[in-house]
């Protein structure tokens, strides 16, 4: 038992120069494991008279614990080394465009919107936004919609159970809420574009119930359907990125426009996929008008004085006709697979001069 201290020595030495928790623990596992030198001398206390074990007991045991203090020392240095080695080679430079791997995506819907976004935003359209909750009024009463239209009705629509006052909310059935908000709280002119999410009681390969709109609202003294025209021919020309695109406008109905019409892009479907701006086919793509005399008169605005136009178009449908995907229900499954696909790097944001896709 005269070599203790040497004992001590050989393991703190061997303890300081592990090079990695491997090797430490193959040190702790031979001196303080069951079978180790220093449990060794620990079982030969049980053979000593009681004048000796008085004596060496608390030496050992004195021995087992600095060894131990001293293993754990350094276990927290090599990890704490290893944990520094693993973040200098780890780290990543996101300002680095991600090639060549691609670890994250945008979803296309989120693409679209950023183009539409730019397209519109270049003629001097602002972005309003408003709240996915409405009330009854700011979705169908202040929009012409009249007692009884099949959107009123819970086969179309998500309602709310009914409040204190007896009053169910909505989830909102299009972003056109957020243009009465809009004609309430601005003075004309307005020139803005509303993107959001919108809620209705479907589900298919070509509706959900949850997808996203783009609308724009106008509203001076001087609008009329010719300004309106020009202005979604621009659009469709820049969003599908051709050098011309022929339209045309259908007499429609819609509760808060009047007149109201869908707008056609002349289009080619030969060959399973749909290219604009060639062809002799046509493609429905949104739907607009005038703004309704009673949805200005419910806004506090003067017809007489005021007038302008709307329009309204569904984001995922147009990520479908531009990019080709066949089917709306993927847009919300989260397959990586179909995102690695479909999505477009985060870091090359559309612009009309570069490109927008």
């Amino acid at each position: 038992m005269s070599d203790i201290e040497q004992i001590e020595a050989e393991v703190l030495t061997a303890i300081n120069g592990a090079g990695d928790l491997a090797a430490l623990d193959g040190i702790r596992v031979a001196e303080l494991g069951k079978k180790g030198r220093v449990s060794g001398l620990m079982k030969t206390l049980g053979g000593m008279d009681p004048e000796e074990r008085k004596e060496m007991g608390p030496k050992l045991n004195a021995l087992k614990n600095r060894l131990g203090d001293a293993i754990d020392a350094r276990k927290t240095t090599l990890e704490d080394a290893e944990l520094d080695a693993r973040l200098a080679s780890e780290k990543a430079d996101l300002t680095l465009p991600p090639r060549p791997y691609r670890t994250g995506t945008l979803h296309p819907v989120m693409q679209v919107f950023e183009e539409i976004e730019e397209i519109f935003g270049a003629m001097g359209f602002a972005v309003a936004e408003g709240p996915d909750i409405e009330d009854d009024f700011h979705n169908f009463t202040a929009l012409n919609f009249p007692i009884g239209h099949p959107a009123r009705e819970d086969h179309d629509t998500f309602f709310m159970t009914p409040d204190a006052e007896g009053e169910r909310k909505v989830l909102r059935t299009h972003t056109s809420p957020v243009q009465i908000r809009t004609m309430m709280s601005q003075e004309p002119p307005i020139r803005v574009i509303i993107p959001g999410r919108v809620y209705r009681n479907d589900w298919d390969a070509t509706h959900t119930p949850m997808f996203h709109q783009v609308e724009g609202l106008v509203i001076d003294k001087v609008s009329h359907m010719g300004h309106l025209k020009g202005c979604l021919t621009d659009f469709a020309r820049a969003f599908f990125e051709v050098d011309e695109v022929e339209t045309r406008f259908r007499p429609h109905f819609f509760p808060f426009t009047e007149p109201s019409a869908e707008m056609d892009v002349k289009c080619d479907r030969s060959g399973g996929t749909v290219k604009v701006g060639q062809g002799e086919d046509w493609l429905e793509v949104l739907g607009s008008g005038m703004v309704h005399p009673n949805v200005l008169r419910n806004c506090g605005l003067d017809p007489n004085e005021y007038q302008g136009f709307a329009f309204g178009m569904g984001v995922d449908r147009l990520a479908m006709l531009k990019y080709g995907m066949p089917d709306l229900r993927p847009y919300f499954e989260s397959d990586v697979r179909w995102l690695s696909h479909y999505g477009f790097t985060p870091w090359l944001l559309p612009s009309l001069s570069g490109g927008l896709s």
